[in-house]
């Protein structure tokens, strides 16, 4: 689609340096990524032109905050197919360097969902050489991820199993799609939410195709939910992201009435976005604000790292 090195032009240009992020965190923490981006909108007629680079959100600081969801995705899904995790030569990068708690292959019976599986695997092994190859050195490590007890704590959040009992979401079919349910709508969200952040064109026509992708995973996922008759838990887990997210009302499960609900959409058929703070809530098992926890038991590498305060 476009050459590497005009894309390593651009990372240079707008990849993490001091400046940039002071801006941006200074930004991020009065209100979130839609601030950034309404700032980079409104500015005054008697800005000049020197300073204008300095007003842009940094596309690499946003970038980075999409790998650190993408290695949690790529993980997951090589582990239920492959059985092991994606190369280590795939992790390195800035920040603390973790490791992957938990996950083996998926006990796989029906040829459909496995098909489903493999495929979406191999999209999100992609996405993260994708994000890697064009951050070049700004590139953050992947943080340690748990794929085990995590996934127990969002079950007994939503209520999907009892205190004390575990749920491992590579033990069948069923918990497999439940387990990727959890996850695949916000990272669907965080996209959305990220979109108005990127400056350039080109990064914001590559996040569009990620963003497409990762909604058809959804769907995908959504769908298989939805034909094996696992519409309450389902809701359950909808009802536990909305619960750690904030106040508004957002997420949906996927059924709706007496109606599927493949597609999560307002009235006008426009899905909803997260905020990077709203987006680590979930992922951190936490509605307040914190710094660690759940999938990422130590964090996640990069500036944007800590969660919103509700």
């Amino acid at each position: 689609m476009f050459g590497r090195k005009t894309v390593l032009d651009m990372v240079d240009q707008s990849a993490e340096n001091p400046s940039e992020r002071r801006k941006f965190l200074r930004a991020a923490g009065l209100a979130g990524f839609g601030t950034v981006a309404a700032a980079t909108v409104i500015r005054s007629s008697t800005e000049t032109a020197e300073a204008a680079p300095e007003a842009a959100p940094n596309d690499g600081t946003v970038l980075n905050f999409a790998l650190n969801l993408e290695y949690l995705e790529a993980q997951f899904y090589s582990h239920a197919v492959h059985g092991h995790g994606i190369h280590e030569s795939l992790t390195g990068g800035k920040g603390r360097h973790g490791r992957v708690i938990g996950g083996h292959r998926v006990p796989f019976r029906s040829w459909r969902v496995r098909q489903y599986a493999e495929e979406i695997a191999g999209d999100e092994l992609q996405h993260v050489k994708f994000l890697r190859d064009n951050l070049g050195s700004a590139k953050v490590a992947q943080p340690t991820l748990d794929l085990k007890s995590s996934f127990t704590a969002a079950a007994q959040a939503a209520g999907l199993i009892k205190s004390g009992q575990s749920f491992d979401p590579f033990a069948n079919e069923d918990n497999f799609l439940l387990g990727a349910f959890i996850f695949e709508d916000v990272g669907v969200t965080a996209y959305k939410g990220a979109a108005p952040l990127i400056t350039n064109k080109t990064y914001l026509g590559a996040a569009a195709g990620i963003l497409a992708v990762e909604a058809y995973h959804a769907a995908t996922i959504r769908s298989s939910l939805y034909e094996r008759e696992l519409c309450l838990p389902a809701r359950k887990i909808s009802a536990a992201r909305d619960s750690l997210d904030g106040k508004t009302d957002d997420d949906q499960g996927i059924r709706r009435w007496d109606s599927a609900n493949i597609t999560p959409t307002d009235r006008n058929a426009i899905a909803f976005g997260r905020t990077p703070g709203a987006v680590l809530n979930i992922v951190y098992l936490n509605p307040g604000q914190a710094t660690k926890g759940g999938f990422f038991p130590d964090g996640v590498n990069g500036d944007v790292n800590t969660s919103a305060a509700h």
